[in-house]
């Protein structure tokens, strides 16, 4: 539809000359006060009205927003472009491919599938810490990810051509949000509509939760299951509530000692405290403008953990800056400058916002700190850290020795290494280090800090503990440039922090095994072994299946731990070693002076650097060219491959939807407790042979050695099937003390334990629908679309949780499952529910008239006969999720109405 402009608020902006398009957000009266977030919906909804879905009335609720009211009215919010990286972007390119078939069945033209909004991919998932320590580490890392992904890399490649507005950054150029943040993102777009070029705020949508970095940049956006990115890929807006916006004030500045992980990690904890989830957070205040861009991609990056949709800064002079520095052109600074002036986007920090809840952080107050050991929110002061390590031990080892010397559980175990290494290994010991992910490895203040830490700890004659797998996966090239210039590359590399590859790595659970005589060691005497990563994610059996206790840390201090060797240590009173002189070294000794930080910051980085790194970035290196790909508007299916296999979603589908129906007879297939992530739902990493997973896979032909990960064979909807509720962490309620992908088996007499993956089938063959009963916080964590297709494709019908999470309530809902809430203070314990009863819910067809029930009733019958009736809240929160949910999801609902145009 074409634009309508009730407003008349298309107007022309002249920059040097040069004019552009754009609709003038002074056209709607009264929006002086409105947090910058909420204009650049604004401005996306002047832009796109069409007098049908986005009309007047919803442009004047968001001028008109009241800062105190909860959400209520629904908005079409267009993205101006997707970002994906691999792992969730394969399967949003296996699933155009496939509709471009379905299309063709349906009578229409495949081309018509095809991006409508500018889609970029960043292959940055694959690369596993195979080999580690050494100066080959990252070209063998680089040949081992060719070899495991070869036919993923080649669907993609194939990709790259068959779809218009579809581009492909091949592997070991960086981080998909680093890269975003240096190269892709604009800004302020610009596209041609109409013969005229139009100039728009950037905003995205992204198949990683980690999108929010690029809030940083002043561009709004946030993580989407890969589902709803195919939809905008599609044209298909975003339907979202007009949100609550939280104002972040922030004060002074960061003193010596504290760096930008210490204020992301405090900021996580104050937001965690205070309740984001589904709300914006903007930042604010005259401290903002001595907040380097760095540091503001670090916070933004941080979004998910602290559970808000988006976390944004607003442009000013900074921002400008980076983008000269990241080598954006003269033409596209002085747009941004003149359009967010213009539109009153530019931040003008003594202008008051109304804002719906206020926080406020003076940086002063920051202090040296650790997250663990399994969620990003649980802040340790760095000094409490020994001693609140030695009161969590005791929820992960039982029955050693509280060994009175030592106040802690120990179990001194000695390994013998084959290249001669010798030494004992207890709980606690640091088995991984590793300076890993985009959250801190787009900032040069920590990443030069641990190497200036790395220099002077080589210069004091300290080394590394010869347990611990050491690793650096920088976000971009741009970080190996100004290690080299400034010359501290030697200085990590003693210590055995070599590039290992140019990826997400550790922090995704590709930080590839330990050294095998160590695993063993861990797993015959079940030891309590740590990682210590400056990531954002740490959660249980996510890091490696060796390691139970996973905590977050700044660069320099993931090299302070690796020289201590254990989490058992106290840095202000445990010495480090001796010099050679005999004296004793602590962390403070061989801290770095932030005074020295900025000055080689400041003589070791350049705009040369960025245009230089980011040169040809599409075309890829000799190995990316010499994949053979094939051609054509529709892609051949391999019916041997086990990466990329035709997935089920549009067999037998019909021109118009089946009505939808109640739920009877339903099996629980698992009853689970709080803040369960989409890693226990849909795990990342390696897995085993006797997994229903492995066992696939053994069957069609695959050595172990060549499993690669869950996230790798994200294209084979039969791998991830029966990886779906298979985390090693995972703990069914229907089960007592056993953990990982199980159930009891209701098909079967005495409903015997079995894998989630079996009993399934067992259902689905005896016609049997499932439901899943949850806790509070359901789906945190990544926005892994695998999380609900799974659910969705072994036959669960339903979850009802307590809460849930944002992005994986729509991605239910994205698959045709039913997202339904306990009433208020209700959990399955407090109802009496065991699980082991049959469910039924009543209601649901009342979507069929084309309105969505407050609550429907759901009647559980035990195994005497007993019945407990309670009505569940329909998490179905916009018409957009109904008409997605009454076509059986969103796929459909798209395929639909381009086979019908």
């Amino acid at each position: 539809m074409s634009n309508v402009d009730s407003f008349g608020a298309k107007g022309v902006l002249d920059v040097n000359g040069k004019e552009y398009e754009i609709f003038r957000l002074n056209a709607v009266e009264g929006i002086d006060r409105l947090p910058y977030s909420l204009k650049v919906l604004l401005e996306n909804l002047l832009r796109t009205e069409d007098g049908a879905n986005i009309t007047a009335d919803h442009i004047n609720a968001l001028a008109n927003w009241d800062a105190s009211a909860d959400p209520s009215v629904e908005i079409q919010f267009t993205p101006a472009r997707v970002i994906m990286q691999d792992f969730t972007g394969v399967p949003c390119v296996v699933d155009l491919a496939t509709m471009r078939e379905a299309v063709k069945d349906l009578g229409g033209d495949p081309k018509r599938v095809n991006p409508l909004a500018p889609a970029e991919m960043v292959i940055d998932h694959s690369v596993q810490i195979d080999v580690f320590g050494n100066s080959g580490a990252l070209e063998r890392n680089m040949e081992i990810e060719y070899e495991r992904n070869g036919e993923r890399y080649q669907f993609l490649r194939w990709g790259q051509t068959a779809f218009d507005d579809f581009k492909v950054v091949p592997p070991g150029t960086g981080i998909v949000h680093q890269v975003n943040i240096e190269y892709l993102a604009r800004t302020i777009m610009t596209r041609e509509v109409d013969g005229k070029l139009r100039a728009y705020p950037d905003t995205c949508v992204g198949t990683d939760s980690h999108t929010t970095m690029v809030n940083g940049l002043g561009v709004l956006g946030w993580g989407v299951g890969g589902i709803e990115a195919e939809a905008a890929m599609l044209g298909q807006p975003v339907s979202m509530l007009i949100p609550r916006v939280v104002g972040f004030k922030l004060t002074g500045s960061i003193p010596a000692g504290a760096t930008a992980t210490d204020v992301v990690l405090t900021i996580t904890e104050m937001l965690r405290d205070h309740g984001v989830v589904g709300k914006f957070v903007e930042f604010y205040g005259e401290g903002v403008a001595a907040v380097p861009l760095a540091n503001r991609a670090t916070i933004g990056n941080m979004s998910p953990e602290f559970g808000s949709t988006a976390a944004m800064f607003p442009i000013d002079d900074v921002t400008i800056e980076y983008l000269r520095l990241t080598g954006r052109t003269a033409e596209n600074l002085a747009l941004v400058e003149a359009y967010a002036k213009e539109q009153g986007l530019w931040h003008d920090p003594s202008r008051e916002l109304d804002f719906s809840e206020v926080l406020e952080l003076d940086l002063s107050t920051v202090v040296p700190s650790i997250a663990g050991p399994k969620r990003p929110q649980d802040r340790i002061e760095l000094t409490d850290a020994k001693e609140q390590f030695r009161k969590d031990i005791h929820n992960y080892t039982e029955g050693d020795a509280d060994d009175a010397v030592l106040g802690r559980p120990s179990k001194q175990v000695p390994v013998s290494m084959a290249d001669g290494r010798q030494f004992e290994l207890d709980h606690g010991a640091v088995s991984i280090a590793s300076i890993t992910s985009c959250t801190n490895t787009s900032n040069p203040s920590v990443m030069l800090a641990a190497a200036l830490l790395a220099r002077n700890a080589v210069n004091a004659g300290l080394t590394v503990k010869p347990w611990v797998k050491t690793s650096i996966a920088p976000g971009s090239k741009v970080v190996t440039d100004y290690y080299e210039k400034s010359g501290l590359t030697p200085f990590l590399e003693k210590l055995g922090f070599y590039i290992v590859g140019y990826g997400c790595a550790t922090c995704i659970g590709n930080s590839g095994p330990l050294e095998s005589e160590i695993s063993e060691a861990v797993q015959a005497n079940d030891l309590s072994v740590t990682a210590v990563l400056s990531g954002n994610r740490n959660f249980e059996g996510r890091i490696n299946p060796d390691v139970k206790m996973n905590y977050l840390a700044s660069p320099p201090l993931v090299i302070a731990y690796a020289l201590a060797g254990s989490m058992d240590f106290d840095f202000e009173n445990d010495s480090l070693g001796t010099n050679e002189k005999g004296e004793e070294v602590f962390l403070k000794d061989i801290w770095p002076n932030p005074i020295e930080v900025q000055q080689v910051i400041d003589s070791s980085i350049d705009e040369a650097m960025f245009t230089k790194g980011y040169e040809g970035v599409f075309e890829g290196d000799d190995r990316w060219k010499s994949l053979d790909t094939p051609a054509g508007d529709t892609f051949s299916w391999d019916p041997k491959s086990t990466y990329v296999r035709k997935p089920p979603y549009f067999e037998g589908m019909q021109a118009q939807p089946e009505p939808v129906k109640d739920i009877a007879g339903a099996r629980v297939l698992l009853k689970l407790g709080d803040s369960v992530t989409t890693d226990h739902i849909s795990p990342a990493g390696s897995f085993k042979s006797d997994t229903p997973a492995g066992r696939y896979l053994l069957e069609n032909g695959v050595d172990r050695k060549d499993f690669n990960s869950y996230g790798s064979r994200r294209g084979n909807h039969e791998v991830m099937i029966r990886g779906t509720f298979a985390n090693i962490r995972i703990k069914n309620q229907l089960l007592e003390g056993v953990e990982g992908g199980f159930t009891r088996d209701f098909t079967q007499e005495g409903a015997p334990q079995a894998y989630v993956y079996d009993a399934a089938q067992n259902y689905q063959a005896a016609g049997t629908p499932l439901v899943v009963l949850a806790g509070k916080e359901y789906g945190t964590g990544s926005s892994r679309d695998w999380a609900a297709k799974g659910t969705a494709l072994l036959g669960v019908k339903a979850v009802v949780a307590r809460s849930y999470e944002r992005i994986h309530r729509s991605n239910l809902i994205g698959m045709g499952v039913l997202p339904l809430q306990f009433p208020e203070g209700e959990s399955a314990d407090t109802l009496g529910l065991t699980g082991t009863e049959t469910f039924s819910v009543s209601g649901v067809t009342e979507l069929n008239n084309g309105t969505t029930p407050k609550t429907v009733k759901v009647t559980a019958v035990a195994e005497d006969g007993s019945e407990k009736s309670f009505d569940a809240v329909v998490r179905i929160d916009t018409p957009g999720e109904a008409d997605y949910y009454r076509n059986g999801g969103i796929l459909q609902y798209v395929l639909r109405q381009i086979s019908a145009a």
